[in-house]
């Protein structure tokens, strides 16, 4: 069956040390575009996971958004005082004021909290989140599959649908065929009787010149024949219905091909049937083969 271009996928993980959502949304384009927004640290993996979604989705205009937040716990674990390196530092200050002569007591501490390696800083704290955030993308590859595959799966549901959708307008351009085909008879007998009558009014005048009359006779009948085209136009419906039930990821393209050859046909019809009844049909099977191309753009 069909797959729509037209999907959305998420996947979310929620650990004591990190919240992770990854989403995704499609939409109908030629070719895939693909629009990442990525937490900093994922930025070296970009390609990987570009090829990932390339992979999976193939076509469509493709929005991927990964949230990665750590809870505030996590963040002051992050900044968790040395209790080791203050106490060494209070011991040192305190030491070296009793040395000088001075005493120690609450100011010596607050001077000992400002020593390096006693409260991480900024830059120590990044200097020590590389590991941390490696493992964390480790982690985070299964969710990005995860999503992808919520992702399929809503793509194939939605093609489902627009495959009904579409065999439906397809079995209207088959009824209104098999409508034309019913009325030829009628309209090839009023061709006849339209031609008799002239033929009655020509050979009774004086320069009638049996030759060339029976060459145009047989010409205005030949642009006036439909047969073949309507032969055509039953087999381009049974090739198209057949093309939407094949296992093919990709055969949209294929689709539009052939809505293209069963719009010449019908057009053909039209011009040549020069009948008001075929004429009606034919503006039918033009509406229900619109809605088979709007249908067609968002098919993968």
């Amino acid at each position: 069956m069909l797959i729509s271009m037209t999907g959305y996928g998420q996947a979310h993980r929620e650990t004591d040390t990190y919240t992770a959502t990854v989403e995704l949304r499609s939409v109908n384009s030629k070719t895939l575009d693909l629009t990442l927004r990525l937490p900093r640290f994922l930025m070296p993996h970009e390609l990987e996971i570009r090829n990932a979604v390339a992979k999976a989705l193939l076509r469509g205009k493709v929005n991927l958004n990964l949230d990665f937040v750590r809870p505030a716990a996590a963040a002051r674990a992050a900044t968790t005082l040395n209790k080791e390196a203050l106490t060494a530092a209070f011991h040192e200050l305190k030491e070296l004021a009793y040395s000088l002569g001075i005493s120690a007591g609450e100011d010596t501490l607050l001077a000992a909290l400002r020593l390096p390696g006693v409260i991480p800083s900024a830059s120590e704290v990044r200097d020590a989140e590389p590991a941390a955030e490696e493992t964390a993308w480790a982690e985070l590859q299964p969710l990005l599959t995860e999503a992808l595959a919520a992702m399929q799966q809503f793509r194939h549901d939605e093609g489902h649908t627009l495959s009904t959708e579409i065999l439906g307008y397809v079995a209207t351009i088959r009824q209104q065929l098999a409508a034309v085909e019913q009325h030829d008879p009628a309209r090839i007998e009023h061709v006849r009787q339209r031609l008799a009558g002239h033929l009655a009014e020509l050979t009774s005048h004086e320069h009638f010149n049996e030759t060339r009359f029976e060459q145009e006779v047989l010409y205005y009948i030949e642009k006036l024949d439909i047969a073949e085209e309507k032969v055509r136009l039953a087999a381009h419906l049974a090739y198209f219905e057949q093309a939407v039930h094949q296992p093919d990821e990709a055969v949209g393209k294929k689709l539009g091909f052939l809505a293209q050859e069963i719009g010449r046909e019908i057009n053909t019809i039209g011009s040549k049937a020069n009948d008001a009844t075929v004429q009606h049909l034919v503006v039918g099977m033009k509406e229900e083969l619109e809605k088979i191309k709007e249908q067609l753009n968002n098919i993968l």
